[in-house]
């Protein structure tokens, strides 16, 4: 080892000192996991944070798989403001992807690197409870008219109950959770993995959410690296929605974190979840690698 990374041992210190028995919340994108070499480079990460003893929750989607293999057999998706219209042939395809293909495949990582991790869905134990989100007037911004949209089996959370998470956390477990929810007669429903990371990370008191996405932060300007956040606050965020400067699927991701923040979640990441290193260079480094989105 050289000098530059025992330097960095030292920088990282303190973080793993005031880290240890706090709780992260970390939301994988289907985007992040479907390159195996990716996957198990962040599983490395996070296994890394669990060994110095951060208690790691990890919520998952598979926008990008459930799309692959909707594109393959030939079903439609429709996708208004960044949710998707999730009809019968979709939420099946969703059951597959999400609690099956995808939810194996990181659980498998984590099996390489000694970490005792579990798999579940929002279904088990009770800890997404959902209903089912009613139609609802979308403007379309370039006619400026407004329609009727049924989302179809999309859920909107009614209660979290994230006892059985403690428990696992508690004994040492690192639960995977991936994003279907149900209500009390048993329906199941697609719930976008933001909102349901969001409110776990709230339920548990977490010390962090960290969202691991395509792109490695905030930007005023889409795709412009020079224009990137890398600290942003509530009020912030809430001008980028109204200004329009927020768009697709930024708008719910920023509209779960203004509401995380004011519920006792210390701090937000945005952060790539392609970039090696980015996890362990945005927790333990003073500079950071993507966006830190804070109450104020």
């Amino acid at each position: 080892m050289n000098i530059e990374n025992l330097d960095l041992l030292r920088e990282a210190l303190p973080y793993i000192q005031r880290f240890q028995g706090k709780t992260f919340v970390v939301k994988l994108s289907g985007k992040v996991t479907e390159d195996k070499e990716n996957l198990a480079s962040l599983a490395e990460e996070l296994a890394l944070l669990h060994q110095v003893g951060i208690r790691i929750c990890v919520i998952h989607g598979g926008g990008k798989q459930l799309n692959e293999l909707a594109q393959k057999l030939g079903v439609v998706q429709t996708v208004i403001e960044g949710r998707r219209v999730t009809d019968d042939d979709t939420l099946e395809l969703a059951k597959m992807i999400f609690r099956g293909k995808i939810n194996t495949e990181i659980l498998s990582q984590f099996r390489r690197r000694g970490v005792k991790a579990v798999g579940l869905s929002g279904i088990d134990g009770g800890v997404v409870t959902a209903t089912k989100r009613p139609p609802k007037d979308v403007l379309n911004k370039e006619t400026g008219e407004t329609r009727i949209v049924d989302f179809g089996h999309v859920g909107d959370v009614v209660k979290i109950d994230t006892s059985l998470l403690k428990t696992m956390l508690d004994s040492g477990y690192l639960p995977i959770v991936s994003s279907l929810g149900a209500d009390d007669d048993g329906r199941i429903f697609n719930i976008n993995a933001d909102t349901i990371a969001a409110e776990i990370a709230a339920d548990l008191g977490a010390e962090k959410l960290i969202l691991l996405t395509d792109v490695n932060g905030i930007y005023l300007d889409e795709g412009n690296e020079d224009t990137k956040l890398s600290r942003l606050t509530v009020e912030d965020a809430r001008q980028m929605i109204a200004s329009g400067r927020a768009t697709g699927g930024m708008i719910p991701k920023l509209e779960n974190l203004i509401g995380l923040l004011s519920r006792g979640v210390s701090s937000a990441h945005i952060i790539s979840g392609t970039t090696r290193n980015a996890i362990l260079a945005e927790v333990f480094t003073d500079e950071g690698t993507g966006t830190m989105v804070v109450k104020e």
